[in-house]
C-alpha cells in the first residue's frame, strides 16, 4: 500500500507501507539518488516473518515531491520524525541505507522514542572530509552523470551486466531511480543541483557527532570490497564508528555491493530480524 504522508510546507513524502501482525515495526531509509523500491524485497521478507514496514521516499527521490530547499540530513531526519508522528509510530527498528544511514543516525539521535534499534547498512558513518583532500576533489568524484536521454533498456541492460546476482525485482527498482517517459527515455527525478547540495552538506556535516547520544543497539552493516587496500579502509572507518557507539555490532558482507539490500535481501533481513 502507498501512502502521501505530509511532512510540512505542502510537501509530501511517498511511503510503501507493508502491514504486519507482530511488533516492532521496521523504518527503511534508501541512499543518496535512489527510491524506496529498492527495499521490496526486504520488506517482502519482514513481512513473511510478521513484522511490518514503512519505506519511505524522501523529498526529491522516488515519488515524493521535488521542493525548493531542504536537501540536508537536518531535513530528511525531520521528514521521517513527521512521517513517523503521522502514522502514529514509535519504538521502530529504523535501516539506513548509504546516506540514508547518516540520515537515521540523526532521527535517532533527534528522536531517540522513535528508534528501538537502528541498522546502518554500508553507511552512517560517512566522513567525506576523511576520504577527500578538498571539496572541489569531493564534488568532482561524486557529481553524478548526466543519464537524461538514456534508454529504459539501456538502463536495464546495463544493470544487468554490472550485477547479474541482482533479481529483476532489484534491476527494476533501480531503474526507478529516474522517471521513464512514455517515449521510453530516462530523466532525472533528483536533480543534480539537489544532489550535489545533499552531498555538501554530508561534507559539511559528517554523522559522527551525533554517536554520543545513541543509546540503543546499532548494527553496523558494511559492504567490505574484495580488494584488501580498500577492505581495510572499509573496515577501519567501521571499527572507529563501533568504537564510538555505546551498543554496536558489525556483520560484515565480503565482496558485498553497496546496494546490499538489492544484492542481499534475504540475508540482509535475517540479519535486520536479530534487533527484533
Amino acid at each position: 500500500m502507498d501512502l502521501r504522508v505530509a511532512v510540512g510546507e505542502g510537501v509530501y513524502l511517498s511511503v510503501r507501507r507493508r502491514d504486519g501482525v507482530r511488533e516492532p515495526s521496521f523504518l527503511l531509509v534508501h541512499g543518496l539518488a535512489s527510491n524506496a523500491r529498492l527495499w521490496d524485497e526486504v520488506a517482502s521478507e519482514l513481512a513473511e516473518a510478521g513484522h511490518g514496514s514503512f519505506a519511505v521516499d524522501l523529498r526529491g527521490h522516488g515519488e515524493s515531491d521535488v521542493p525548493d530547499s531542504g536537501y540536508d540530513a537536518a531535513t530528511a531526519a525531520a521528514d521521517l520524525a513527521s512521517v513517523a508522528t503521522a502514522l502514529e509510530l514509535r519504538d521502530l527498528v529504523v535501516v539506513g541505507q548509504s546516506w540514508g544511514g547518516n540520515v537515521v543516525v540523526r532521527l535517532a539521535a533527534e528522536h531517540p522514542a522513535l528508534v528501538k534499534s537502528l541498522a546502518l547498512v554500508d553507511g552512517g558513518w560517512i566522513d567525506l572530509p576523511a576520504q577527500f583532500d578538498s571539496w572541489e576533489a569531493c564534488a568532482a568524484a561524486l557529481r553524478p552523470p548526466d543519464l537524461d536521454g538514456l534508454r529504459v533498456e539501456q538502463m536495464r541492460g546495463f544493470l544487468r551486466r554490472a550485477h547479474p546476482d541482482w533479481s529483476a525485482t532489484a534491476v527494476d527498482a533501480t531503474v526507478a531511480n529516474l522517471r521513464a517517459a512514455p517515449d521510453g527515455t530516462l530523466t532525472r527525478r533528483l536533480p543534480i543541483a539537489r544532489h550535489m547540495e545533499i552531498v555538501r552538506d554530508m561534507w559539511d556535516d559528517p554523522p559522527q557527532r551525533f554517536y554520543p547520544a545513541l543509546a540503543m543497539p546499532v548494527l553496523l552493516v558494511p559492504a567490505v570490497p574484495a580488494d584488501s587496500e580498500r577492505a581495510a579502509r572499509t573496515r577501519a572507518r567501521v571499527d572507529a564508528a563501533a568504537r564510538m557507539l555505546a551498543d554496536a555490532t558489525i556483520r560484515e558482507y565480503p565482496g558485498g555491493d553497496h546496494d546490499l539490500h538489492a544484492q542481499h535481501p534475504r540475508e540482509l533481513a535475517a540479519d535486520l530480524l536479530r534487533l527484533v
